[in-house]
Parts: structure tokens; sequence; C-alpha cells
């Protein structure tokens, strides 16, 4: 018996938006997650906390109530955040994936696949950046040495145009008996 495809409905910068940088990792929080997947955030968590010793401290963190605050003040569609007593979790890539081996659905599958395909997007995409980030510090670089070796020549154009008086050199060689001096 064939398996029947589940329709993903939502698009790649959907998703995109929904990752956060938080202590410097990309994550998504529990409630984006449970939305996509199609659960109660409550029961992503109840999973969660059943398989724990699938989510070690790289795949999901905890987030503190000033993490939150920041979360909820930055994502207008996570408002409904502050209202909540608890608080969320946040996600890494590897956690997402981890996810969809616990809530063992074929939508949890889908939503994996495209969730993994849109973090490797953003990895390339990085990795590109970085590149061109490198090139422009470089570039910098070479532009302020040319800057202060520019200045020097300025420097030593303003020297040469205001050059001092020269002092009266005394005279060497014969002189007639009317000469001074």
């Amino acid at each position: 018996m064939a398996k029947k495809q589940v329709q993903v409905g939502f698009t790649d910068e959907s998703v995109m938006n929904k990752i956060l940088f938080i202590r410097n990792k990309k994550v998504m929080i529990d409630r984006d997650l449970a939305e996509l997947y199609g659960v109660d955030t409550r029961q992503l968590n109840q999973q969660v906390k059943r398989n724990i010793k699938k989510f070690p401290k790289d795949f999901m963190i905890q987030l503190t109530t000033k993490e939150k605050d920041k979360v909820v003040a930055t994502c207008e569609h996570l408002q409904r955040l502050k209202f909540s007593k608890t608080l969320p979790f946040a996600f890494t890539e590897h956690g997402a994936v981890m996810l969809a081996s616990v809530l063992n659905s074929d939508r949890a599958i889908e939503v994996n696949i495209q969730i993994v395909r849109i973090f490797t997007k953003m990895k390339e995409l990085l990795l590109t950046h970085k590149d061109i980030l490198l090139k422009l510090e470089q570039a910098e670089k070479k532009m302020n040495k040319h800057g202060d070796d520019i200045e020097l020549i300025f420097k030593y154009l303003k020297q040469l145009l205001t050059a001092p008086e020269p002092e009266p050199r005394t005279r060497i060689g014969f002189r007639r008996k009317e000469e001074t001096d």
C-alpha cells in the first residue's frame, strides 16, 4: 500500500523568518515548530520531555526570562508568548530533525525535510556572504594603506610648498678688495 504524501503549506521564506539567533545559534522556538508540524505546542513539549535523552544541550535550549522577553519584543508573531507562564524551548537544526523522529507523523517528516533544506540554504548563503565580506575587508585594508600613503605624500608636498627661506650662505673663494661678504 502506497503512503499518502502530505502537502506542506508554507514557504521557505516564512520558515526563514522563524529562525532566530539566540546564544549565537540558529534556533526555532517550540511554538513555531509546533505550528509547522501541525501539533499543539503542549503536545510537542510533552513528546520532547518523554524523549529528553534525544535532546542534548546542543539540540535544544530553554530560554531564560530575559531571552523570552527579547524574543517577544522583536518577533511580532510570538506576541502570545508574553502571557505564557512557561519558558519556551528553542531547537537547533539538529533538534528540529530529532523532533521529526519523536513526533513520527507523515507531516512531521515532510516539514522536517523542508526545514533541513532551508537550514542548508542558509549555511550556503552565509558561506557566500562570508567570502564577499572577507574580500571587502581586504579591499578596505588596502584602501586604508593607500590612504596612509596618500596622506604622507600630501605631507611632503606641503613641506615642499612651505619650505623655509634659505639661510644666507657665506661666499667661498677669491674676493676682490672692494667686495665684502
